[in-house]
């Protein structure tokens, strides 16, 4: 799973400086306002890009969404953790609605009780977490049914349960056992279809 806190220091106790810029970009200072949203940038857009990753043509929105709204919760921060780990929270939770209005619009099959095992795909978790294969990994989450490609980001790189998946999606447990089985095969099929072309 993806770490969000890179120095322990910088999650914790807010900064002098942190508190600076809070009250500075409040009074609507050009200055301050340009550094914060600078920073906002730099905290969240690492950690977005990976967390879609393969869908990078969403980055761009997801950092639109998660700026407006660190700028318009500002006067609500408290300062109880640094600014960095809020913005990353920011960040978070806009990620997981991302992937919890892509599943909810995803058409999932219903009725189907031949759900392979996961073992058809047994190796997914290995294969997304080893650096020479991330490349190939991200090639073929890319080419298939972006709700696939979020399912298994959620199930096996965020450790999502099926359980917290079909709560936080609105659908039933047995709609996400469908929808990661038939994730993981497609994912077989072009992992081996991948091997072949390189």
């Amino acid at each position: 799973m993806h770490q969000l806190a890179q120095n322990p220091a910088e999650d914790g106790a807010l900064s002098t400086h942190d508190r600076e810029l809070v009250s500075e970009v409040l009074r609507k200072d050009r200055k301050a306002s340009a550094e914060f949203v600078g920073r906002c940038a730099d905290y969240a857009y690492p950690f977005v890009r990976h967390a879609v990753m393969p869908r990078s043509e969403v980055v761009e929105d997801l950092m639109q969404e998660i700026l407006l709204a660190a700028w318009r919760n500002l006067g609500s921060f408290r300062g109880e953790a640094s600014l960095r780990a809020w913005i990353l929270g920011i960040a978070r939770h806009k990620v997981e609605d991302y992937y919890r209005k892509r599943i909810r619009q995803a058409d999932l099959p219903e009725g189907d009780n031949n759900v392979p095992e996961p073992a058809v795909l047994s190796n997914f978790e290995a294969e997304l977490d080893t650096a020479d294969r991330q490349e190939r990994v991200h090639r073929i989450l890319a080419r298939l049914p972006e709700a696939y490609a979020i399912a298994l980001l959620w199930r096996y790189r965020d450790d999502k349960t099926v359980r917290e998946i079909a709560e936080l999606t609105g659908k039933t447990e047995k709609a996400i056992e469908r929808l990661l089985a038939r994730a993981r095969q497609n994912f077989k099929k072009g992992w081996s279809d991948d091997r072949t072309q390189y």
